[in-house]
């Protein structure tokens, strides 16, 4: 059950409760498939574009160009979330027991850093380095301008590109 204050297309603010026990095992069993068969990115980025599209269906707005891009960006995201969810259900809440997919982005022998060939851990300095790079870049113009004002103590960056 859910329930909450929201906001209406008018502007006023209207509380509505909902039960749809339903809905919210497959939408809990969905999100678990997005989580194994889209990528952190896309998937950060569909979480946003979601909620743009449930704003434009609920204003009415379903004939618009915006809806039909916002469609079209969930309709490629989805072509490879399938899958099984395997769910526990008790005393009104959802928990995942397991999930698989043909698509799934989980690879067990890459997966513990410890195993496999694609993942080399001296790959890690230079990757943390390029990284923090634009954090490098910002404290050395603050050291820069904290030396023409006086504000810091005259700290300089190492020549290794560590800030010191």
């Amino acid at each position: 059950m859910v329930d909450l204050v929201e906001n209406r297309v008018v502007g006023m603010k209207s509380r509505g409760v909902y039960e749809t026990p339903g809905g919210a095992i497959l939408y809990y069993a969905h999100a678990e498939l997005e989580h194994l068969c889209l990528d952190r990115q896309t998937y950060s980025f569909k979480q946003g574009v979601s909620q743009k599209l449930a704003e434009v269906i609920y204003g009415g707005l379903w004939f618009t160009p915006l809806r039909d891009a916002l469609s079209a960006f969930v309709d490629v995201t989805q072509k490879t979330v399938t899958g099984k969810v395997r769910l526990k259900l008790y005393k009104g809440s959802i928990a995942a027991a397991g999930v698989s997919s043909p698509y799934s982005l989980y690879n067990t022998s890459i997966a513990s850093f410890e195993t496999g060939e694609l993942y080399n851990h001296a790959d890690s300095k230079g990757f943390i380095r390029l990284y923090g790079l634009p954090i490098l870049v910002r404290a050395l113009m603050e050291q820069g301008l904290g030396k023409k004002s006086g504000l810091h103590g005259g700290d300089e960056a190492k020549s290794d590109g560590v800030a010191g």
